[in-house]
């Protein structure tokens, strides 16, 4: 019996994850890094290749990096900020899951949102903008709060700022280089959650139950599944909304979608097209993870269930290395060097309530954090 062989674009935690837990399946994966990334995080788990800056370009050298990865039968990728033009170029040679125009629509606010709206979904009201002037001109026809994103390159609250009065507007002045933003009007919201799915190249689609998120400074620091009160129709709405946009675009493997909760109804805020840090929880809540399905939706494989029979929670390790004391169904460190803010790993909780898992919620912040359970 062949091997079968993943390639993986990136090198972080999520490629490490996927390996992890795809590996037991009898896979084998290779990782391609590009440029000076990082590949602390995947060594031991595979071949690692390294692509030089503009490769894409010459045929002859995608051929060498493709073999060198063994040669995969499908090749996919870690994270939306990948190169379009690689992906394109591999494909020549294998599959690439979720397919390249997918990474291209997400990895650009404003690209992103007009694919969501172009499916008949709703987001919150937007305007494209180029520089200062034109961010005022939109956010003069949002309204206050409004909020102003680079269309690329931001994530974790990074290239994001908040304006909510005419001041707060004019000292932004000189602050926002020229390049592409989506101003966006601030929306009432009671709560942010996320739904994570999978589809197969055939067209089937499976869901987890939703997970309500918490951020702290931008980061997403808890994810508790399934979200608290969650009606038997806001699911089936989430579950709509991302089968919608995964039909639509063909999709392949895991897409991530974060969303508001407001008294009008679920308006979606982001896509990934890849699996989630909101997702982690599935390592030890359900019965099979993100990670393993995306990887078998990949490959053809059957999907995994779903279901959870108890509540979960992931907690971010935000700056932080050491272990937790405190009971918990598991930890994943990552292997990075330790930086302040970055995501070290993660803890799993389960319980049988949700009023049972507050407490530990509590007491796990406040072994990780101290007294203030907040990261530093």
């Amino acid at each position: 019996m062949s091997v079968r062989r993943v390639g993986i674009v990136g090198c972080g935690q999520l490629a490490q994850m996927m390996a992890q837990e795809a590996r037991p399946l009898g896979i084998e994966f290779s990782f391609l890094a590009e440029g000076a990334e990082d590949t602390t995080c995947v060594e031991g788990l595979g071949t690692i290749v390294r692509a030089a800056d503009g490769v894409e370009g010459d045929s002859a050298q995608i051929e060498s990096l493709y073999r060198a990865m063994g040669s995969p039968e499908v090749i996919t990728a870690e994270r939306e900020q990948v190169s379009g033009a690689l992906l394109r170029a591999l494909e020549k040679f294998c599959p690439v899951y979720p397919r390249p125009d997918a990474f291209e629509k997400t990895q650009h606010r404003l690209r992103e949102k007009n694919a969501i709206t172009a499916a008949g979904l709703p987001v919150a009201p937007f305007e494209p903008a180029h520089n200062y002037d034109e961010i005022c001109s939109a956010v003069q026809k949002l309204g206050y709060p409004a909020f102003i994103k680079s269309c690329e390159n931001g994530y974790d609250g990074k290239n994001q700022w908040r304006v909510d009065s005419d001041a707060s507007l004019e000292a932004l002045r000189g602050q926002v280089p020229a390049g592409e933003y989506v101003v966006e009007q601030g929306i009432n919201f009671s709560r942010e959650v996320s739904l994570i799915g999978a589809r197969t190249a055939d067209g089937e689609v499976i869901t987890y139950p939703l997970a309500e998120n918490d951020h702290y400074r931008g980061t997403l620091l808890v994810s508790t599944a399934p979200a608290p009160h969650v009606s038997e129709e806001l699911q089936h709405t989430a579950e709509t909304y991302l089968a919608t946009l995964m039909n639509a675009w063909d999709y392949v493997g895991v897409l991530a979608m974060e969303c508001f909760v407001t008294d009008d109804g679920l308006l979606i805020n982001e896509l990934a097209p890849r699996v989630h840090n909101s997702g982690h929880w599935t390592l030890a809540g359900a019965e099979t993870s993100q990670f393993a399905n995306h990887v078998r939706a990949i490959l053809g494989m059957p999907l995994g269930a779903t279901h959870c029979d108890r509540v979960a929670v992931m907690i971010n390790m935000l700056g932080v290395d050491k272990k937790p004391a405190l009971a918990n169904e598991g930890v994943w460190l990552y292997g990075k060097g330790l930086r302040r803010g970055r995501k070290m790993g993660h803890v799993i909780l389960l319980d049988d309530t949700q009023e049972a898992l507050a407490a530990r919620i509590d007491a796990m912040l406040e072994e990780l954090y101290g007294a203030s359970k907040r990261p530093a």
